[in-house]
């Protein structure tokens, strides 16, 4: 066979192989990143409860932030965001197959120090232009523009949001300015 003709089938070949595979990969990639997916995982029905009636979910705005907007990197930095999201998963199969007792806090905690601003940053983006909240603009703006060794985390302030088992759930309304 020539080379041509060799190279051409080559190509056909891993088209007809690459093709399939890559749809699989990206089938499972997006029926596993849906909230419903994690909650599926017992340990994480806790986390997934407590999500739905956060203001994560609930706002003004109508705005929808699921757990790989706040525990994983941006789908754009695609090496990083499957890695991570591998990372995460095995995790998590590991903990549901070894550990006897799933500890809440203890993940909690475990989150909140991996935790980088830019996965906050990822939709809080206006943080500098707050209306009516001069003290929060200045606040955030310490975050953002740091002095040398004042460095803070998002979640150093804003710890309570997600995951809080709480007595009564307030659900925002819709408001009109």
């Amino acid at each position: 066979m020539k080379r041509p003709a060799k190279s051409f089938l080559l190509v056909i070949l891993g088209i007809f192989l690459g093709f399939p595979v890559f749809s699989m990969t990206y089938y499972t990639m997006i029926r596993t990143s849906t909230p419903e997916f994690c909650a599926s995982c017992h340990e994480i029905q806790f986390a997934y409860n407590t999500w739905k009636t956060s203001t994560h979910v609930n706002n003004a705005q109508g705005f929808v932030a699921d757990c790989m907007d706040c525990h994983l990197p941006a789908p754009h930095d695609t090496v990083n965001f499957f890695y991570m999201k591998t990372l995460h998963g095995v995790k998590d199969i590991v903990a549901h197959f070894i550990m006897d007792e799933y500890d809440h806090a203890e993940q909690r905690e475990a989150a909140y120090l991996s935790f980088k601003n830019y996965q906050c940053l990822k939709c809080h983006r206006n943080l500098l232009h707050i209306p009516n909240k001069r003290g929060a603009m200045l606040a955030h703006r310490t975050v953002l523009y740091p002095l040398p060794g004042m460095e803070k985390k998002c979640v150093d302030c804003h710890r309570d949001l997600v995951h809080n088992r709480t007595p009564v759930y307030n659900y925002k309304q819709y408001q009109t300015y």
